[in-house]
């Protein structure tokens, strides 16, 4: 996998949780957001931007669409791993987003390991928060994981 390709999956990820959290705080759809990321408004400039790289259609696309189609599954599998008396409801809306798109991910794109895509929304994190909260995603999708990705862990 070349640089190009990695950074292109990073900018993906990045304008899926964009995108996530665009909808669940502007009510915008699916249709809306896939506009705005083939128009290249989305990644939206952060401190991580990576505005010289096309994102990866594909990837963007797949994560928006399966993190909305089942979104019901992915909080449950998140929502089990959260501390007593933390319920989803309570994260910040970025944080659900950065989870939900991981969840995604890790359900969906079985051919990228799972510490690669944690490392990935890790990273995102960083960019969004300078407290816990990267230390917060990082152990919520690695016990995710397990659940969503049965088949890679034994069971």
């Amino acid at each position: 996998m070349s640089a190009t390709n990695n950074l292109s999956r990073s900018v993906a990820r990045l304008a899926a949780v964009q995108a996530l959290y665009q909808m669940e705080v502007s009510g915008a759809t699916t249709a809306d957001v896939l506009a705005d990321f083939t128009a290249g408004k989305l990644p939206r400039p952060t401190e991580a931007s990576y505005t010289d790289v096309e994102g990866d259609l594909e990837l963007f696309k797949l994560l928006v669409e399966k993190a909305v189609d089942r979104q019901a599954t992915y909080d449950r599998a998140i929502a089990r791993h959260l501390s007593k008396g933390w319920r989803l409801e309570r994260l910040d809306a970025v944080a659900r987003a950065i989870l939900r798109a991981g969840a995604a991910e890790l359900e969906q794109r079985t051919d990228i390991p799972v510490a690669v895509v944690i490392d990935e929304y890790v990273e995102i994190a960083k960019a969004f928060f300078d407290g816990p909260e990267p230390g917060f995603i990082n152990a919520t999708l690695d016990a995710a994981a397990r659940d969503l990705r049965q088949t890679e862990q034994g069971a």
